[in-house]
């Protein structure tokens, strides 16, 4: 078994959905994505990451960072290494005095931590096989950066509703959005 290498496709979001989020996860070299459920906190924190948008005070997860790198370490990737009961279970890798060390976390929170580092994310084989969804889009064409405009008009967004999830998802994708139009309030 082996871990695969994904990236951030988009976060989706419904009225129906009781506040979460599907953060949807797509292989690297392959056409399979992975929706994973989010709290609020943690879309917010991944989306105002991935946008470049600094708060006026650290969050918790830049929080995180700071003291990781306090004590001279640095995050290297995660991986998403389990699901049990319908639970992603994740580690997060990191470097201290040349030694690799992992820890347990949530898969939000460890991609939360993996963005602002720049590490890479991984998934298991085996979760991937078990959650993963095939995707008719070809590799390049799954992050290609599409506008809202064009997803709305059938690209990503057709295929975030082909994977059957129960709420019609709305699409927030890497642009230079202020965080009111991605449906987030920022809170002090």
């Amino acid at each position: 078994m082996q871990n695969i290498k994904m990236e951030i496709l988009g976060l989706s979001t419904s009225p129906s959905s009781g506040g979460a989020y599907a953060l949807i996860l797509t292989e690297k070299q392959g056409n399979r994505r992975l929706p994973i459920i989010i709290g609020t906190f943690e879309a917010q924190a991944i989306a105002l990451e991935l946008e470049s948008i600094k708060p006026p005070r650290p969050m918790t997860h830049d929080l995180l960072k700071n003291v990781i790198m306090s004590f001279d370490s640095k995050v290297q990737q995660v991986v998403i290494n389990d699901l049990t009961e319908g639970t992603f279970f994740a580690k997060i890798k990191y470097q201290k005095n040349d030694e690799e060390q992992e820890i347990d976390a949530r898969p939000s929170d460890a991609i939360a931590v993996a963005i602002r580092f720049g590490a890479d994310i991984f998934v298991h084989s085996s979760v991937l096989d078990e959650a993963g969804i095939e995707s008719e889009d070809t590799p390049e064409g799954a992050a290609s950066g599409k506008s809202e405009k064009s997803m709305q008009e059938g690209g990503n967004l057709a295929e975030l509703k082909s994977l059957k999830m129960s709420f019609r998802p709305r699409l927030i994708q890497r642009t230079t959005r202020r965080p009111q139009k991605l449906g987030i309030r920022l809170t002090n």
